[in-house]
């Protein structure tokens, strides 16, 4: 019989097992139920894929996010191991043909969401099925304690009932003891075997600088780093907007967030990984699958969302064990912005109420109504139309989707893309033969960058408002475009697909579901307010904080943070190297020291300060600096 090394081996290529993923493997194996949190880059996966080749029969994973899930299958599949998931919109026909190929072709896993688990016809197929082993991705998921919680992850224990003879592995990268707790509970697996490693990392420090110009420190760091560097931002727009920045600075950096074409993620992944754009500015979508270990620095230019979230992002630092760093950038007004955003991020019961009604009536769906067909929806239309605020209605979408009242089809992001192929001049004399078309070519190259050079994402919608057109007009009018030659116009006729899950019931389904949305927002919000202490409190050691916070019971000063730097020594002389940059450069900004010295920035001013008095430097009118 192959061992767990050899499967290792031919498949990953690794000869060795990370500690502790042979134990978690081993008694996975021995049909025990098992509970395993291991911080990002830990290996998880592994431990739920090589148990389930070492026995016959399929593993059902359940994973929260189709992407996640879909990038999973194909890894596995590119190894050569038959791994499959449901896509959203199936047909029954479809599906009893997905589950026969399963079952008689041999497949090793079958990936699927939570919300697909609740389909009493699925079900009815698994049972069908030879079930090795259940394993639970992302298991914080099924806390109200959790910081990404999701009611339809309570109903997983129904596999429980399904195949009882099947063993559960519930992994997580972070989750405090209640969140473990909760999970052993919900799962009804109170006999698990537990294997947590530590949060403790003694080569990556968490340094957090509270500052105004935080461009500037960021081209210092860019400057002193000669590694790969990832760089978290909290908008779409922001990720090329730093990228350009940079580029301009003569740095080498690409963007990537969740809005790009599948095409731009690869060429943007690819690039930073070979390194020919070392440096890369993403939102928090940038994080499955990466695997690069010589990181030297995660940047955070904007506070993320909470301390798991912020650990599992500054943990890909710094995975080949060398010293790396953790950089967050923040000043006051980021801390306001931050706490007012998630004091009024989410809408009241009263106003999800409304705004499912409003969904019913922009459908025309009567009372006790169900439709089973995928409806069309673009959510800047609906809420132009009804007069509610955008990000209010994607966060109630998104509650009725965890909680399991719709279901959003794989195309939620997908857009009509444009690509100009004539020259620009070309562009620019077409624009005068019509007073609409200038128009809408005008909003085009003012709104997105490189669409000369590389298949854009557009929305019609919001670009018949920017050029006061109806949509209606903006598509004949790209369509016309590409017909003459212009320009590439692959219109999507798929904005989002809505399905319904429940009858019209307006105020009783929402009635159903309000205690999961009150604990949810309550959640979201301690979270919020958890990071902002982390963040201020200068005072404790930064790993200590993040090792309290996740319930560890033995923890030391870390001696690298930022707080433990500012407690050792309060003077550190480095006026030799000052005098002898500036005997080289002849004058030069305290920026520029600072961007060329790599000791921390308080640090140089004191020794500037120090130098002036001892009258061995002087300041000029340009406040340059220059030797005595």
């Amino acid at each position: 019989m192959i061992s767990a090394l050899e499967i290792l081996k031919e498949y990953w290529n690794h000869n060795a097992f990370r500690e502790p993923q042979d134990q978690i493997i081993n008694a996975v194996t021995e049909n025990n139920n098992v509970i395993a949190l291991l911080p990002t880059g830990g290996g998880k996966s592994i431990c739920f894929q090589i148990p389930a080749m070492l026995k016959d029969g399929i593993c059902i994973v359940i994973s929260p996010l189709i992407a996640l899930m879909q990038d999973q299958v194909d890894n596995l599949n590119n190894k050569g191991i038959k791994a499959t998931t449901i896509p959203s919109g199936t047909s029954q026909d479809d599906l009893i043909v997905l589950f026969d190929n399963i079952r008689f072709g041999n497949y090793k896993f079958l990936y699927l969401s939570p919300e697909r688990l609740q389909s009493t016809f699925i079900q009815e197929k698994i049972k069908q099925l030879n079930v090795n082993l259940i394993a639970v991705d992302e298991a914080h998921c099924i806390s109200e304690w959790g910081h990404d919680f999701r009611p339809s992850y309570r109903n997983i224990k129904i596999l429980k009932e399904l195949k009882p003879a099947a063993p559960i592995i519930a992994l997580t990268a972070t989750a405090t003891k209640e969140v473990i707790d909760d999970i052993s509970k919900s799962l009804e697996i109170k006999n698990a075997t537990i294997f947590k490693k530590s949060f403790y990392r003694d080569n990556l420090a968490y340094q957090v600088f509270s500052l105004e110009d935080k461009l500037g420190r960021l081209l210092q760091i860019c400057t002193k780093t000669k590694a790969p560097i990832i760089i978290y931002v909290s908008s779409r727009n922001k990720t090329k907007e730093i990228a350009t920045f940079l580029n301009a600075n003569k740095f080498k950096a690409s963007f990537y967030h969740g809005g790009l074409s599948a095409v731009n993620k690869k060429e943007a992944f690819d690039n930073w990984i070979s390194e020919k754009t070392p440096i890369i500015v993403a939102t928090n979508a940038f994080g499955m699958g990466i695997d690069k270990d010589n990181v030297k620095v995660v940047i955070h230019l904007d506070l993320p969302n909470s301390i798991e979230n912020y650990i599992q992002e500054a943990g890909r630092a710094g995975r080949n064990g060398k010293k790396a760093f953790s950089a967050v950038l923040v000043n006051k007004n980021d801390i306001r912005i931050y706490k007012e955003r998630s004091e009024n991020a989410f809408p009241t019961i009263s106003e999800i109420k409304q705004l499912y009604k409003n969904i019913f009536s922009h459908f025309q769906i009567a009372k006790g109504e169900l439709i089973i067909d995928a409806l069309e929806f673009n959510l800047l239309a609906f809420a132009d139309k009804y007069k509610i605020a955008a990000n209010k209605v994607a966060t109630t979408i998104n509650l009725l989707e965890v909680n399991g009242i719709i279901q959003i089809s794989n195309n939620y992001n997908k857009k009509s893309t444009v690509q100009f192929t004539a020259s620009s001049n070309r562009v620019l004399r077409y624009s005068k033969s019509d007073a609409n078309t200038s128009k809408l070519i005008q909003v085009l190259l003012r709104s997105y960058g490189g669409i000369f050079e590389q298949e854009t994402k557009i929305d019609e919608f919001w670009l018949a408002k920017k050029a006061n057109l109806l949509s209606k007009q903006v598509a004949t009018i790209l369509s016309k475009l590409d017909t003459d030659g212009l320009l590439v116009y692959k219109k999507t006729t798929e904005n989002t697909e809505f399905y319904f899950l429940v009858p019209r019931e307006d105020d009783k389904t929402i009635n159903s579901i309000s205690k999961n949305i009150q604990k949810y927002i309550k959640q979201k919000v301690r979270k919020a307010s958890d990071l902002v202490q982390f963040i201020e409190n200068d005072c404790v050691c930064r790993s200590v904080q993040v090792l309290q916070y996740f319930n560890e019971k033995e923890f030391e000063k870390c001696g690298i943070c930022d707080v433990c730097l500012a407690n050792k020594n309060t003077h550190v002389d480095i006026s030799f190297e000052i005098t002898n940059y500036l005997t080289s450069n002849k004058t030069a900004t305290s920026k520029e020291i600072c961007k060329h010295i790599s000791k921390k920035e308080d640090t140089i001013l004191v020794n500037l300060q120090q130098l002036l008095s001892e009258e061995k430097i002087g300041i000029n009118n340009f406040n340059q600096y220059y030797i005595i």
